[in-house]
């Protein structure tokens, strides 16, 4: 199988290493073990269990305690609906895996994570993909998608909150595309790994999962519970499309860390605590972007409502990428160039890692851009 170099991860693989500011981070200020331990309010007992484990491969699918921590997420969702995998980077290439064929009809939008076009595309599906636009805050034309919706579709392909344009699909906005994909019969995957994010109003949007039976959502522990080390994820879809699924996963899986499983479990049972403690961060940390952007002449931007990554439009004469090398280099500011997004002229930020850090970066890259 031949598949796309993976623009975002090839980028930040390649120069993360050099820079002094890394603004391309999308956690919600990581929580080390200990802060994980005291929200549960029960460290020793937790330490305690976790050097009497034995380290065997434990329950192949998942502890029952952390697929029903999952379950909870949804209101529909039981045990047989879940899926675990190694972070929601496992979760969509095993969906992909699962359901698509050579030849299948797959739509998605774009910008979207890499994987929702590339791995399709590998496996030789033909892929339709449509862009988000500004003038539409970067949400889904829902005439475009109905139009490319034909009988023979077999996959829609969308991202809410979405990365890395920070909008937000509302219930009746995803009812929409829904609707859409049953017309054609087709099934709706939803990347919600940012979704307990949005920053007003209601923090956890209405997942498909809950809106259609043929709708499949991805999650992980990585951005709204600041647990990226877990490498830990999920796929939440009808009970026939797991049994598959989990037949794939038999390849690529086994089973997920023991200790993974374990400390995952606690963080779903302090969710509210650590969901509270990263919506102030992102509603922080995105104030303080916004009055940057307002004074900048070179930047501008459709302001996030979700998630932890805002698209920045910028006008000088150069691209995305040429403009990030020359400003590290100069400044060691790294920004990721929205031309390994597919979306030349932008730059995307992660906004909700420590609030001083990016003060001083943005400072820094305020006094760069006074040079055009």
């Amino acid at each position: 199988m031949k598949i796309k170099d993976f623009g975002v991860e090839t980028w930040i693989n390649r120069y993360e290493k050099d820079c002094t500011y890394n603004l391309t981070e999308t956690c919600v200020g990581t929580l080390t073990i200990d802060e994980l331990l005291e929200l549960s309010g029960n460290s020793d007992e937790i330490i305690n269990e976790i050097k009497n484990m034995k380290m065997g491969y434990g329950d192949i699918f998942g502890s029952s305690r952390l697929r029903n921590l999952i379950s909870g997420l949804y209101n529909t969702a039981e045990d047989n609906n879940i899926s675990i995998t190694h972070g929601a980077i496992g979760a969509n290439a095993l969906t992909m895996l699962t359901l698509v064929e050579q030849g299948d009809k797959v739509i998605t939008i774009l910008p979207i994570y890499q994987q929702h076009y590339s791995i399709p595309e590998s496996i030789g599906a033909n892929v339709t993909t449509l862009y988000l636009k500004e003038e539409r805050n970067w949400l889904p034309d829902l005439d475009e998608i109905r139009r490319n919706a034909t009988p023979d579709t077999k996959l829609i392909c969308i991202n809410n909150p979405n990365n890395p344009t920070g909008s937000v699909m509302s219930e009746e906005f995803l009812k929409e595309i829904v609707n859409i994909a049953k017309e054609c019969d087709a099934y709706l995957l939803c990347d919600e790994a940012y979704r307990g994010l949005t920053h007003e109003g209601e923090n956890f949007t209405t997942s498909v999962f809950d809106l259609y039976d043929k709708a499949i959502s991805t999650g992980s522990m990585s951005k709204t519970f600041s647990l990226p080390g877990l490498r830990l994820g999920w796929v939440v879809g009808p009970t026939d499309f797991i049994e598959k699924i989990n037949h794939q996963r038999n390849y690529h899986v086994i089973s997920i860390g023991r200790i993974n499983d374990y400390l995952a479990s606690i963080a779903l049972e302090n969710k509210d605590k650590i969901v509270k403690r990263n919506i102030k961060i992102c509603r922080t940390n995105a104030k303080m972007l916004d009055e940057w952007v307002m004074g900048e002449k070179h930047i501008d931007y459709i302001k996030p409502t979700g998630g932890t990554t805002a698209f920045l439009k910028f006008d000088l004469n150069m691209t995305s990428a040429e403009l990030c090398l020359r400003l590290q280099k100069e400044t060691g500011v790294m920004f990721l160039p929205g031309s390994v997004l597919e979306m030349e002229g932008y730059l995307r930020i992660g906004y909700t890692g420590d609030i001083n850090n990016i003060h001083k970066a943005l400072t820094t890259f305020s006094g760069w851009l006074n040079q055009f």
